[in-house]
């Protein structure tokens, strides 16, 4: 009886996590993989000082809003980032909800910036930063292969 429940698995040629499954077991990603990887992982690590930041210099009913939005592009680019690492081919979900949130935060960034030097800064950060990461996710999330 067990036997039959596992056929299908070994038919497919995936695991039960998804991951594509050969002689020498589940698929190692390639090296652009991991750098994509590395990159989303490196963005969710590096927003984690940044909402301390806000946490501390907003007003309470702004840093509410700002921070929650942040602490969902980390979780998004992170969860994505580690299952893109591990060649799992569940990340394009997160991935295309970290794309949403990105371009959610450049859009809410640049609309509520006060003309002047902190809107050349969050234009900056679109352009340099946001812009570039959610095109990145979009594009992971659309992408079929592992």
């Amino acid at each position: 009886m067990a036997l039959t429940t596992l056929t299908p698995l070994a038919y497919t040629g995936r695991c039960c996590t998804g991951t594509r499954v050969g002689r020498g077991g589940p698929a190692r990603p390639g090296r652009a993989r991991r750098w994509q990887g590395r990159i989303l992982v490196g963005s969710g690590l590096a927003l984690l000082p940044w909402l301390g930041y806000l946490a501390g210099t907003l007003p309470p009913v702004e840093a509410i809003a700002w921070v929650t939005l942040d602490v969902l592009e980390a979780v998004a680019l992170l969860a994505a980032g580690t299952r893109l690492w591990r060649a799992d081919l569940r990340h394009r979900a997160p991935a295309a909800a970290a794309a949403v949130l990105l371009l959610a935060d450049v859009c809410v960034d640049v609309a509520t910036a006060a003309p002047g030097p902190e809107l050349t800064v969050a234009a900056a950060m679109a352009v340099a930063a946001e812009l570039p990461l959610a095109a990145l996710c979009g594009w992971l999330a659309r992408r079929r292969s592992a």
